[in-house]
């Protein structure tokens, strides 16, 4: 089974994180521009870079004028100027693109500006309501009767009722459901839990949905004949 690119679970930025980075002046006629550090010259601290002269090229930054640096670096570099300033930039995943969030004065404010992105509690969006159309009627009863019955599946996620008999929850556990997760934790694949679940009768469309609420860490998934479709997620009834 082929999870969509796009995943409709996925709400706001994703892979949050941050870069340092200098701001350059070079040709008087030029706009700024900002670029990483060479590996090498990665340990130097702040004061060492900001108001140094350097050398830079597409890739990388030199700073010159400090600890020694190698001749075949400097003849990498077409361009030269004079660093102004430091910045921690903020970055995040969005759509499979990178997005730049903003500028930050140091490395702690990045990572503060992150926390309150990301929410030290956990991420937002873990509850889900969506319409029970996105799985078939098949997948529905089934889920229903793992509820109603109590039974453990042992396919990391557990079903509720709700009084209302139109809706059935699933609690689905060590998320996110990808390789290097699921081996960490369980020993075992992505694509060996799923086999697993299909084995044990789930029906395709259903795997499928609590595939992708598992790739955005979804907690609690509760499917609802009177909930809104989610879009971009197809419909496996009345489609």
């Amino acid at each position: 089974m082929q999870i969509r690119q796009t995943n409709p679970f996925v709400r706001g930025y994703t892979n949050l994180r941050y870069q340092r980075v200098v701001l350059i002046t070079y040709e008087p006629d030029c706009p700024p521009c900002y670029k990483t550090l060479h590996p090498s010259q990665e340990h130097l601290q702040d004061h060492e870079i900001q108001l140094h002269p350097c050398a830079f090229n597409d890739n990388f930054a030199l700073v010159i004028g400090g600890p020694a640096v190698a001749d075949d670096l400097i003849d990498q570099c077409q361009s030269s100027g004079l660093i102004r300033d430091v910045l921690y930039e903020v970055q995040a995943t969005e759509d499979g693109k990178t997005i730049h969030l903003g500028d930050t004065p140091t490395s702690d404010s990045a990572q503060a500006l992150i926390k309150r992105l990301t929410f030290h509690t956990g991420h937002y969006s873990r509850s889900w309501e969506i319409n029970s159309d996105h799985i078939s009627e098949d997948a529905f009863h089934l889920l229903q009767q793992l509820a109603a019955s109590s039974t453990v599946t042992g396919l990391n996620f557990e079903c509720f009722l709700l009084d209302d008999s139109y809706t059935v929850g699933c609690k689905l556990f060590c998320t996110p459901w990808t390789d290097d997760h699921l081996l960490e934790v369980e020993g075992i694949t992505a694509d060996q839990l799923k086999q697993q679940q299909l084995e044990a009768g789930l029906p395709e469309s259903l795997v499928g949905v609590l595939f992708l609420a598992s790739l955005a860490d979804v907690r609690f998934l509760v499917f609802d004949s009177s909930a809104l479709v989610l879009e971009n997620l197809p419909l496996a009834r009345n489609a």
